[in-house]
């Protein structure tokens, strides 16, 4: 597989070289079953108001078809800041529509607590408010975490 990802990058840019636009990378999606596995042997919670896991019901919390490259980064951001973290929100319907929405993997939220707060303030960098008025941070990997009142919306891009 890392030697497709590597084939692909390559000839992506040899493409965009001769002027020819680049396709996006492949992303990797994961099963509930394996995103629940990863980010619970890394100490990661999650809960929902349904106390479920279907991606059709928005009161469920999903990683159904979650980017490997957004598990990976609760994992980091866990590690990184020594926080619990307790995700609220996955692939589940009933979020915003996007390129980069919850439903297509890229975005998870988290619970607020001090520790998590205290992490993002002042890890990352503020860049403003978003276009509905929440604040942002953005990490030195292009990461964006946005209060939005009641949790953390993070987006892996």
């Amino acid at each position: 597989m890392k030697a497709v990802l590597v084939a692909a990058a390559v000839a992506g840019s040899l493409l965009a070289g001769a002027g020819v636009a680049a396709a996006a990378p492949a992303v990797t999606k994961l099963t509930q079953a394996q995103a629940a596995s990863q980010l619970s042997a890394a100490g990661i919670t999650w809960s929902s108001s349904g106390n479920c896991t279907t991606r059709s019901n928005p009161h469920c919390t999903s990683f159904d078809q979650i980017n490997a490259s957004t598990v990976t980064g609760v994992i980091t951001l866990k590690h990184a800041s020594g926080c619990a973290i307790n995700i609220t929100g996955g692939t589940e319907v009933g979020h915003a529509a996007g390129t980069y929405s919850h439903y297509n993997g890229y975005k998870v939220d988290i619970s607020h607590n001090t520790c998590n707060d205290n992490y993002v303030h002042n890890s990352f960098s503020y860049i403003g408010l978003r276009g509905d008025g929440y604040p942002q941070w953005k990490s030195a990997a292009g990461n964006l975490y946005c209060d939005e009142g009641n949790h953390w919306d993070i987006t892996y891009f």
